[in-house]
């Protein structure tokens, strides 16, 4: 059954350019610039605050959120994943922004009780994921580029240069995020965790950063944070394959890959990956089971404050 909600709904549906906002409520369609002397002013003509259900883009729908947030609004982030099994599930077959704005406020009203209100991340939060999301591309680019020129020996000398410029502001990144993590007092946090072995720098402070963004019961919410947890499909005598959520940050998931690999050679964890190897599991997905098992070590550390003890053999 539906649940009440104290304020009116409202959906919005975002764009670079633009905002579709549908208020449920008076049935008002309206579209606005995406821009913060529009929203201000959007906001200002309410009647009084509202719950709204935004679907989270990239970065676009931040200034909204933000905003919004301030002026009292209540305010449910909104997957596209979710948003189109939705609309899939209630039959919608076309798919426009005023659409998806309706959508958004009927989602809002008819699961309320499964959502939970979303807070704004810190300012620190915020600059880390930015400069791991920006490594990444680079990261991403850099190999892109050395696959494609290997074969072109021509420019052999100048293509070495650029990619040691790349490699070079990959450092400086990763010393801007050391820098960021020193200034907030979490550089003893992260040699907490880079005892773990397998944890390097990159994947300790990424896992750091994760930890940050809010108040986590248990380890599951922070499995489940980091898209590491397991969307299950079972039904009568059919038990389907077991698959990642992927539901939050894609680059969190391949440092803690990349942990994997490395602690399944350590003489802490090789033991681990083995058995997961003889139970039957691929090496993809013992892997990912030692990653999860990493994230939780980690957890524990960061949540209790404690220091890891290794395993003994």
């Amino acid at each position: 059954m539906p649940v009440s909600l104290s304020k009116p709904i409202v959906g919005v549906d975002v764009a670079k350019n633009e905002l579709v906002i549908y208020q449920a409520d008076g049935d008002l369609l309206e579209a606005i610039p995406n821009t913060k002397t529009s929203i201000k002013q959007w906001l200002k003509a309410l009647l009084g605050p509202v719950s709204i259900a935004i679907e989270a883009t990239n970065i676009y729908h931040l200034d909204f959120a933000d905003l919004a947030y301030e002026a009292g609004c209540t305010i449910y982030m909104v997957g596209g994943y979710e948003l189109k099994h939705y609309r899939e599930g209630v039959k919608i077959r076309a798919k426009t922004d005023a659409l998806d704005a309706k959508l958004l406020a009927r989602y809002l009203k008819n699961e309320a009780e499964e959502l939970r209100p979303w807070t704004p991340p810190s300012p620190m939060y915020r600059q880390l994921l930015s400069l791991f999301r920006r490594r990444a591309a680079l990261v991403q680019a850099r190999v892109g580029l050395v696959q494609s020129w290997s074969n072109e020996p021509l420019l052999k000398a100048a293509f070495a240069e650029q990619i040691k410029s790349m490699q070079r502001l990959e450092t400086m990144i990763e010393k801007t995020i050391n820098d960021q993590l020193k200034e907030a007092g979490l550089l003893g946090q992260l040699k907490r965790c880079l005892k773990v072995e397998g944890i390097g720098f990159l994947t300790g402070a990424r896992l750091l950063t994760a930890f940050q963004r809010g108040e986590f019961s248990n380890a599951d919410a922070f499995i489940a944070f980091l898209g590491m947890d397991l969307r299950v499909s079972k039904s009568g005598q059919k038990d389907g394959r077991r698959s990642l959520t992927k539901r939050g940050d894609p680059e969190a998931r391949r440092l803690l890959h990349n942990a994997a690999m490395s602690a399944s050679r350590t003489k802490a964890w090789k033991g681990f990956y083995d058995e997961q190897r003889a139970r039957g599991f691929s090496t993809t997905q013992a892997l990912v089971i030692l990653a999860r098992k990493l994230a939780r070590v980690v957890f524990a550390l960061l949540k209790g404050q404690s220091e890891y003890q290794p395993k003994v053999s």
